[in-house]
């Protein structure tokens, strides 16, 4: 995962939450690091090395407060953004693109991915290494897997086979157990590759016979190129563009899966910010409205799918793209965000589907998970009430429902 308040997981896609359980003693960890021995010898770990890796181990007490307090998220998308492309972090990697270009010249080369996307990823996962050497943040990787291990939940699965797979990292002699650090979760080095995800995709670029994606930052980006190049990146391409959409425009082909060539958008009006053209009108895209008609709206592109298997998050994927257009010398986002606003809740989200449904509107459960039947429900409301149909849940929309206009 990232150094960042995101409980992301690098191409996992999915959140770790975890069960409030009584964390290990430190005698009961032992008995658990002997035990789990076997599982590991068996998957190939050399037995004296589990033993040198573990001498001495104790839980590490700061994995629980980390592991249980993951908040809910419900910063607006633009307070993210706010945070993952700020101007210091658009500084400073534009210093990077400098200061690593003849490096970056043989990733582009080699696996076909902008350098401005890898300098992004290598910006939002650490902050181009700089989190790094933070005491207070960076955890023993072998540590904090054996902890998330030991104490099992939905967590104890994932930690026991990132567990194996650091080991043999290790093993391979990549990096030593000391070197070995990374988040709480066990994302690890400038890039944040899970252990799995580095046995099958980190590279070593440098050629000294190490992936060390810790201590060579050429080596990071070229594994984070090598991943987005076997994710299926189409090389040349960008992420996606901001557009602007015409007056009644049709919000019920926004925010769906399903792409459509960008063609088939310009007939409908639909156009590129500050007169831009689009270079190709066959490229397929989907319209993304995450604030719905009332801020900046996208046509996503094959390579915003491809950096959300990074980290499989609409909001991810638009930071790294925003950044390496912003590294690239691209300017901020036209249209203004609806800063007034704010996200709701689970609770709020429960109560906006009840006040929905009392009205007479059917949306299936009341869930507090806004999916299709919902947008669609506050779509004929908002076309009831005379407003937008854009089908986006806020506060504002939430008070009205509640008679608070």
């Amino acid at each position: 995962m990232r150094f960042s308040s995101l409980p992301a997981l690098l191409c996992t896609g999915f959140l770790l939450f975890c069960n409030s359980s009584v964390f290990a003693q430190e005698s009961d960890f032992q008995t658990w690091i002997k035990s789990f021995k076997r599982t590991a010898v068996a998957q190939g770990v050399d037995a004296q090395l589990y033993d040198r890796v573990f001498k001495g181990m104790t839980p590490d007490p700061r994995i629980k407060k980390s592991a249980e307090n993951q908040p809910e998220f419900t910063r607006a998308i633009w307070q993210y953004l706010d945070s993952a492309v700020s101007q210091d972090r658009v500084s400073h990697g534009r210093l990077m693109v400098d200061e690593w270009a003849e490096w970056l010249d043989k990733i582009e080369s080699r696996y076909g991915v902008s350098r401005h996307v890898v300098l992004a990823i290598w910006g939002m996962e650490s902050s181009y290494g700089r989190v790094l050497d933070n005491k207070a943040i960076v955890r023993s990787t072998p540590r904090a897997l054996a902890t998330l291990a030991y104490n099992g939940g939905r967590r104890g699965k994932y930690a026991r086979k990132q567990l194996v797979a650091a080991l043999k990292i290790l093993q391979r002699g990549d990096v030593s157990s000391e070197q070995m650090t990374g988040s709480w979760a066990g994302a690890m080095g400038h890039t944040q590759f899970i252990p799995t995800t580095y046995q099958a995709y980190a590279v070593d670029i440098t050629g000294d016979g190490k992936r060390d994606i810790w201590n060579s930052i050429p080596d990071a980006l070229a594994s984070t190129a090598a991943y987005l190049e076997k994710m299926g990146w189409q090389s040349g391409q960008t992420w996606g563009y901001e557009v602007t959409l015409p007056a009644n425009f049709d919000y019920q082909l926004a925010n769906k899966r399903r792409k459509k060539p960008v063609s088939y958008w310009k007939s409908l009006g639909v156009k590129r910010v500050n007169k831009l053209e689009f270079p190709r009108a066959n490229d397929s895209a989907r319209l993304y409205t995450p604030a719905g008609a009332n801020g900046p709206a996208f046509l996503l592109l094959k390579n915003f799918d491809v950096i959300k298997r990074y980290n499989n998050s609409d909001a991810y994927a638009l930071g790294v793209g925003h950044l390496s257009d912003r590294l690239l010398g691209m300017t901020e986002f036209v249209a203004d965000w609806p800063r007034g606003d704010r996200p709701l809740s689970s609770s709020e989200k429960k109560l906006l589907q009840q006040r929905l449904v009392e009205k007479g509107y059917k949306l299936g459960a009341v869930d507090g998970k806004i999916g299709y039947k919902t947008r669609q429900a506050i779509q004929a409301y908002q076309k009831a009430s005379g407003l937008i149909p854009d089908g986006h849940d806020s506060i504002k929309l939430l008070n009205r429902l509640q008679g608070r206009t």
